[in-house]
């Protein structure tokens, strides 16, 4: 018999209990599937994966608490917009990235040295960023750039954001390194490079941290959302995509910024949608306009490069912002969000929104 691989959805009523939503998780499990619970500000909905033959047979509608039942038809299932009513937030640490909010992630593209770190991340926070970003492991096109300083850089940053009491996202470039970086980063970013790298997204995936995945130079945007698909079916859907810019045949930035990609995205999964003003210009002067472009398009929030030397950098100096810059940028993003209707985040106690947990068994 042709098993057919699909996901549904189980909306729950609103105050449905603990045991309401066990009995669906229990009667899934005892037909071979498997059972994601979502607890969220407005309801809980549990994610089904399996054979839709077999939920066929299950008459869930009828189940105790149960509001709606809702079969999801595209290719990625539990990134799908169809299989969560609301857009995700995701929390890192106690700073939200989602719908409601516009949050700012910045700091030096690479950990450098102790000082050169300090003072990136302090122009940083004054800039309004309130979640921190470092490369301390650097893939990179030439063997001979600068690889990162490894563990020792990630030691760096986790004093500093620790110093600074912010949380801070950090890059994992290989499997192997997962379970070292999750221990002390606050968010596991995916680098454009790795979007594919199936392995390494099942191990980020399973590490339980918030991820941040950047869409790969030349990926779809339906093969950069099948690439969130994989961490989510390791149960953690505490996902952010990032649009970092294509390779296309312009030459005169170092990338070209999809802004089409925001909303697109955001009318295909319920997951946040941020943008990389850095990467995807590659020159200071180009950061701004892009900013300016990402909040007007919708993105849920940046990751900006800062450093205070650029000119002695040792990755990506030309597109890094300086002290001079700060308070441009935060003048132009508090007035944009405004404009658009956002609320600059904020550290908060108040995580009501959804979150997702790994697969329940009865």
């Amino acid at each position: 018999m042709h098993r057919e691989d699909t996901t549904m959805v189980v909306v729950m009523r609103p105050g449905a209990s603990d045991g309401d939503v066990h009995k669906v998780v229990k009667a899934i499990s005892e037909v071979g599937g498997e059972a994601f619970v979502s607890r969220g500000k407005h309801q809980t909905i549990i994610g089904l994966v399996g054979d839709i033959s077999q939920f066929a047979e299950l008459p869930l509608h009828a189940f105790p608490g149960v509001e709606d039942v809702i079969r999801v038809s595209k290719p990625y299932k539990l990134v799908s917009n169809e299989s969560q009513p609301h857009p995700s937030t995701v929390w890192v640490g106690d700073v939200p990235i989602g719908r409601d909010t516009l949050t700012l992630i910045a700091g030096p593209c690479a950990v450098e040295s102790e000082e050169q770190t300090v003072a990136a991340c302090r122009m940083a926070r004054e800039a309004g960023a309130t979640i921190l970003r470092g490369g301390a492991y650097k893939p990179r096109t030439s063997p001979y750039a600068f690889q990162g300083l490894g563990e020792a850089g990630l030691d760096i940053l986790h004093t500093v954001a620790r110093d600074l009491a912010m949380p801070f996202v950090t890059e994992v470039v290989t499997p192997a390194d997962v379970e070292t970086v999750a221990a002390k980063a606050d968010m596991l970013q995916i680098g454009a490079r790795n979007m594919q790298n199936f392995q390494l997204l099942k191990e980020v995936g399973m590490a339980g941290k918030p991820v941040l995945l950047k869409r790969g130079l030349t990926a779809t945007i339906d093969e950069w959302i099948m690439a969130g698909e994989y961490i989510a079916h390791t149960g953690n859907l505490q996902i952010v995509l990032c649009e970092r810019g294509i390779r296309t045949y312009e030459p005169s930035t170092r990338n070209t910024l999809d802004v089409s990609a925001v909303p697109v995205a955001q009318s295909l999964t319920h997951l946040p949608i941020i943008v990389d003003p850095s990467h995807s210009g590659g020159k200071r002067d180009l950061v701004l306009p892009l900013t300016r472009a990402a909040i007007a398009v919708g993105a849920d929030g940046l990751i900006i490069d800062m450093h205070p030397r650029p000119e002695v950098a040792l990755c990506d100096g030309p597109q890094a912002l300086v002290r001079e810059d700060l308070l441009q940028l935060r003048e132009t993003i508090a007035r944009f969000a405004e404009v658009s209707g956002r609320e600059l985040a904020h550290p908060t106690s108040d995580r009501r929104t959804a979150t997702w947990s790994r697969p329940v068994s009865a």
